[in-house]
């Protein structure tokens, strides 16, 4: 892997066509009729598609199986072939076996197929889901029989240090089998789907069913179901089928998603959908083209109306494309300069559901794990939400499990943190120590709670840039600042006194700062507090 942030990492995918780097959204292209050419899908820097290996049996059949899937729709790069659980969750079912669909996959030298799965949907009952698991992972059963019976030995592929976490075991040809995981929203079903795929020697999985979830907006609960497939395969490649829209694609490769596939941007077209870094407009709606791609570059809105319907779908789709290579763009730079959390955050406001979803994600563990414990930028710090972002939830951690005072300290200074950096070197720190010598000083801000001067100069303690007329929140908006002191002062207990210069922040917290009986409190004005 390149480089990490949150749950993200950039990172590269090969297959026996060629590689290709993560994230990457992957353009849906039907096999018999493409209204947008895979080369042009190629120059827009796409390179890998996925087309439907289960239209491709019914229409083509044998001419497919000799001439293969990269001839049959004229693409030299990674193919990915969904084996027809589309059509299983619109009909209820196909006509044809799991067993002959993957022998059909391995004829047409699919690069990464897809075993044909019993996709869940949502708002299922529980036992109806659980059986569409099972038999999910019957027909994975029968699958893995014939890729077995086509050599067995596997050849790997991933040989490169940038390569995500592929073995290739399960495969006869260099394939990238992906392991369909079911459940939807009975998370327990879904952690237990994943595992058990993990178990058969699946390399890289397939969320399945989510498409309903995101038309509903139900961001929550897919940060939710991404939670549970990351908890049972937290270093997996995972794909997550679906997804199309350029808020979704942020909030997924935030939670650990790597790659996504989606027909959205010639489904949109057809309805008229113009699709923005903010969402989707009707064009109809529009009274300017929002955008610099060679299309909004050509065409006024009046002119784009007026087309006739298959040539304005097509110019629409081809804008959509550009948006979503914009959007794809713009993470993996978010990822590579740490500021994947801002960016998601900006995204968030685009609609109240996708808030929902980050204040859902905020309290998941392995983002914590993922975010690297250094970063070249400073990190900006806005509003109370991002008391909860990772490189400060990771300090705190580090501040109660490592940190004591001085042994020659008997006292403790809370100082309020006004933002110079670094601290340690001010003249502020060379009055307060002269005037309290025997104190161990901390500043404090709502946003990390406590930072003790000895480890003033380290990241993220003294890269960062917060607001600050915070006074406007109510202290109980920051309860990890509460918490944090708490904690620290039950940890080191000796201080036989505690100096609070205090702003109107720390004034209304100081109610519920837990100290012991024997400790003397003094408290301090800020705004009459004056060093000597």
């Amino acid at each position: 892997m390149k480089c990490t942030d949150l749950a993200a990492r950039i990172g590269k995918l090969t297959t026996p066509h060629g590689s290709f780097e993560t994230p990457a959204f992957i353009p849906v292209i039907h096999p018999v009729k493409q209204q947008l050419s895979p080369s042009f899908l190629k120059s827009l820097g796409f390179e890998c598609i996925i087309t439907n290996a289960y239209i491709t049996f019914k229409y083509y059949g044998e001419k497919a199986q000799k001439q293969g899937i990269h001839r049959i729709v004229n693409y030299d790069g990674p193919i990915m072939t969904d084996s027809g659980g589309y059509q299983v969750l619109e009909y209820g079912k196909v006509n044809v076996t799991p067993s002959t669909m993957a022998q059909f996959e391995l004829d047409i030298g699919s690069d990464i197929p897809v075993p044909l799965d019993k996709p869940t949907g949502y708002g299922l009952p529980y036992n109806t889901a659980k059986s569409y698991v099972e038999e999910t992972i019957s027909n994975i059963d029968e699958t893995i029989k014939v890729i077995k019976s086509n050599n067995g030995a596997g050849t790997n592929y991933d040989d490169n240090n940038n390569g995500l976490d592929v073995d290739n075991s399960l495969s006869s040809k260099g394939e990238l089998w992906t392991g369909t995981i079911q459940g939807a929203e009975h998370f327990d079903l879904v952690r237990y789907s994943s595992s058990i795929l993990d178990k058969k020697g699946f390399s890289f999985f397939a969320i399945g069913s989510p498409v309903e979830l995101m038309e509903a907006y139900e961001f929550s609960i897919l940060a939710q179901l991404i939670e549970a497939t990351k908890s049972s395969i937290p270093n997996k490649p995972i794909h997550l089928f679906g997804a199309g829209h350029p808020l979704t694609i942020p909030l997924a490769v935030a939670l650990g998603c790597d790659t996504f596939d989606s027909a959205s941007y010639i489904l949109y077209a057809k309805a008229n959908r113009y699709m923005s870094s903010s969402g989707t407009l009707r064009l109809e709606d529009l009274s300017y083209l929002p955008c610099c791609c060679p299309v909004c570059s050509h065409f006024t809105v009046k002119e784009l109306n007026d087309e006739e319907t298959n040539s304005r779908t097509i110019n629409l789709a081809k804008h959509n494309l550009f948006i979503l290579k914009q959007e794809m763009a713009a993470v993996k730079q978010a990822i590579y300069d740490g500021r994947l959390w801002e960016y998601i955050l900006q995204k968030a406001r685009s609609h109240p559901k996708l808030m929902d979803a980050i204040h859902t994600m905020k309290n998941f563990d392995y983002i914590q794990q993922n975010t690297p414990i250094f970063k070249h930028k400073a990190i900006y710090l806005f509003e109370p939400l991002d008391q909860f972002r990772p490189e400060l939830v990771n300090f705190r951690k580090m501040l109660i499990n490592n940190y004591r005072s001085p042994p020659n300290t008997d006292s403790l200074l809370l100082y309020p943190d006004q933002g110079i950096r670094p601290f340690y070197s001010s003249s502020i720190l060379k009055k307060l120590s002269n005037s309290y010598p025997d104190a161990s000083i901390c500043l404090y801000n709502p946003f990390f709670g406590l930072i003790p001067v000895e480890i003033s100069d380290i990241y993220p303690a003294s890269h960062n840039i917060f607001i600050k007329n915070f006074d406007e929140y109510s202290p109980r908006d920051y309860p990890q600042f509460l918490k944090l002191i708490n904690s620290f002062l039950k940890k080191n207990d000796k201080f036989r006194s505690i100096h609070i210069i205090a702003n109107k922040f720390m004034k209304g917290l100081i109610p519920y700062i837990k100290t012991v009986e024997e400790t003397e409190v003094k408290i301090e004005d800020f705004r009459g507090f004056n060093l000597k």
